[in-house]
């Protein structure tokens, strides 16, 4: 439960579809201190007593910001969309298989669309009470953390996204100083994104998609005004930019 928020809190998830984005709608729909959830995804979601779903594409601004309109006031954003890998691309191994076809696809969506919902859902945030915008980001979007190397577009596009989200919290705090930025990693967890990759992961470290969202709504909540605009693990320890 979302005890940190006053209640009735309107929450809107973007990527209500994906794994993680659906086990946050079901999550907050067991919340009593919710009163609904727009849940937002490229085709709609189903309806239900407290979600009202709405239709956004992340390379159309246009559609961003009909959505906006359509939300209206909302207390709690959660962003949970990404790209890693499609038919078309893969994670890099090497700076020898980079392309711009894949930096900009991959920013589009893990960068640039998260900047675009900023742009018009910030101004909807609560100026007189505790609110929060957040965003799935990554461990490896981390610069201080990077000890691999490779994966150079998906790595460069979370960091990326972690610097706007730092200057959302910076700009935000200004006239909303109850808000609260951050950006979140939630583990490896077991969806299409992850799937190509969990061979090597220990079974105690693949997460289901509901056990990440419980655990991201418990960091959300206890998030305060002096951690806005860092990246937060799933359990809570913050990560250096």
């Amino acid at each position: 439960m979302l005890s940190s928020f006053s209640a009735p809190v309107r929450a809107c998830v973007f990527g209500a579809s994906g794994g993680i984005g659906a086990a946050f709608v079901h999550e907050l729909s067991s919340d009593p201190l919710i009163s609904v959830i727009h849940a937002g995804a490229r085709s709609k979601v189903a309806v239900s007593e407290k979600v009202r779903p709405f239709t956004f594409d992340l390379t159309d601004e246009q559609s961003i910001a009909d959505a906006a309109v359509t939300v209206g006031a909302v207390d709690l954003v959660i962003i949970s969309t990404g790209l890693l890998h499609d038919t078309s691309l893969q994670p890099e191994k090497s700076w020898r298989a980079q392309s711009a076809e894949a930096y900009a696809k991959i920013f589009a969506i893990n960068a640039t669309g998260p900047a675009l919902i900023g742009k018009h859902f910030l101004s909807l945030l609560p100026r007189d009470r505790r609110s929060v915008f957040a965003a799935i980001s990554a461990r490896v979007g981390s610069i201080s953390d990077n000890r691999l190397g490779g994966w150079h577009a998906y790595r460069a596009s979370k960091a990326a996204l972690n610097m706007i989200l730092r200057n959302f919290a910076v700009e935000l705090g200004r006239s909303h100083p109850q808000a609260v930025v951050a950006a979140l990693h939630p583990g490896t967890v077991d969806t299409g994104l992850s799937e190509p990759f969990q061979r090597n992961v220990a079974a105690d470290k693949l997460f289901a998609p509901e056990y990440s969202a419980q655990n991201l709504l418990k960091v959300i909540d206890g998030l305060t005004t002096e951690q806005s605009g860092k990246l937060f693990a799933w359990d809570g320890a913050e990560i250096p930019f």
